[in-house]
């Protein structure tokens, strides 16, 4: 029973990676807790224990008395003359306590207390590992695959969460494989550390540019802003504090180097590199690239952006599913409305999708709204079977819809 103990603490000092001094006074704090059980107190023990070599000796001290009065703190002389009749009244009189003394009730205690007391410690010093490292770049092993998550391991074999919601839709993990994510949010849940990492996370690419980029991770380069539909489309602003340095082009790196290895562990992400520039107008000019604008008018107080278009640049501006100009006022903190030029270089008047709800049925209107196409025009703009791909409608839909639209403008 005896080598048993010992065997265990040993083992649970070596698996659980604890420091010496933090496992000594765990063992003495569950002996000392089995002794108040057993004598209802245990000051008068004293525990010593060498983990290194396995040693454990408890001894209980008693004072010697006549009359015995307590007889978990005193022993009449009597009875300590049995065993040495050297020792007088007054004396302390040591006696060693053996673990068989325990019992095995009392010894399955001290395993399960040793247990619990481990399993704390071990929780207390992962959230305090992580806690300090939010949009921390982490690269782990998938140790487990279930359809709503991934179980990754860290160096130290401690499990993380990679939730399918803050992975990249086209990602797909094998066990074993190596990922690489941020460290999105560290919290307690029921007395249990949850750490749980992002791929999808504008701080994911922020991350990735710091590792590729030596510039950005020295200073020279500072990224601005990052906005994302993840595995679809990025745009990245970045701004230099030296005149010597393009930020763009130190980004995209010699033929592409630097980014095509970005790209790459984003499954195929497109990114815009754009730079960065307080006036807005520039922004939103150089965020819908490659669309030309005609003309631009900013309201402040709604923090709406018109921009006029020719229509062969309104699909380039929207781009696929909308993630182009979706993208842009993210980028520059607006929202954006798209307006067609006429052909005669005059704006015609246009109507937005909104005030055809009695009409048309308000999830197609938001479908439509999804892709960019906010106003009636813009809807009329794209062929039946663009709208068809980007906005999941059937044709039937597009067709009724660009018809109530047309009759608008025909009265």
């Amino acid at each position: 029973m005896e080598v048993n103990l010992i065997s265990t603490f040993a083992e649970f000092k070596e698996l659980k990676n604890i420091d010496r001094p933090t496992m000594m006074s765990v063992l003495e704090d569950i002996f000392r807790t089995q002794l108040i059980k057993m004598y209802g107190s245990a000051d008068n023990f004293d525990i010593i224990i060498n983990i290194d070599k396995g040693d454990l000796e408890i001894w209980r001290n008693r004072e010697v008395v006549e009359k015995v009065e307590d007889p978990n703190t005193q022993i009449s002389l009597e009875e300590v003359h049995k065993i040495d009749p050297s020792y007088e009244v007054g004396e302390d009189f040591p006696e060693e306590v053996k673990l068989s003394d325990f019992g095995r009730r009392g010894i399955l205690n001290l395993r399960q207390n040793l247990q619990g007391r481990i399993a704390d410690i071990e929780k207390a010093n992962l959230y305090n590992k992580y806690k300090d490292r939010i949009h921390e770049i982490l690269v782990g092993e998938v140790y487990q695959v279930w359809k709503k998550e991934v179980l990754v391991m860290d160096e130290d074999g401690n499990e993380l969460v990679l939730p399918k919601s803050e992975q990249i839709p086209s990602d797909y993990f094998k066990k074993g494989e190596t990922v690489k994510a941020v460290i999105e949010s560290v919290e307690m849940r029921n007395n249990t550390p949850v750490i749980t990492l992002s791929r999808t996370s504008p701080a994911f690419l922020e991350r990735l540019f710091e590792q590729e980029v030596p510039e950005i991770f020295d200073g020279l380069i500072t990224i601005k802003k990052v906005v994302r539909i993840p595995g679809d489309r990025a745009k990245v602003a970045v701004e230099s504090y030296d005149e010597r340095i393009d930020p763009v082009g130190a980004c995209v790196g010699v033929k592409g180097s630097r980014i095509h290895s970005i790209v790459r562990e984003l499954r195929n992400e497109n990114i815009d590199i754009i730079n960065w520039t307080s006036n807005t107008q520039l922004l939103i000019q150089r965020a819908l690239s490659p669309a030309k604008i005609s003309s631009m008018s900013i309201d402040e107080e709604t923090k709406h952006i018109r921009v006029n278009l020719s229509p062969s640049e309104v699909s380039l501006a929207i781009g696929k599913g909308g993630s182009n100009i979706k993208l842009a006022g993210q980028l520059a903190g607006y929202e954006i409305d798209v307006f067609r030029d006429s052909e005669g270089g005059e704006e015609e008047e246009d109507v937005m999708l909104d005030e055809f709800n009695d009409e048309i049925e308000q999830w197609i209107i938001d479908a439509l709204k999804g892709i960019g196409c906010d106003t009636a025009k813009s809807v009329l703009a794209l062929p039946v079977e663009e709208i068809c791909h980007r906005a999941d409608l059937d044709e039937e839909t597009v067709v009724e819809v660009q018809k109530i639209l047309k009759a608008e403008f025909e009265q």
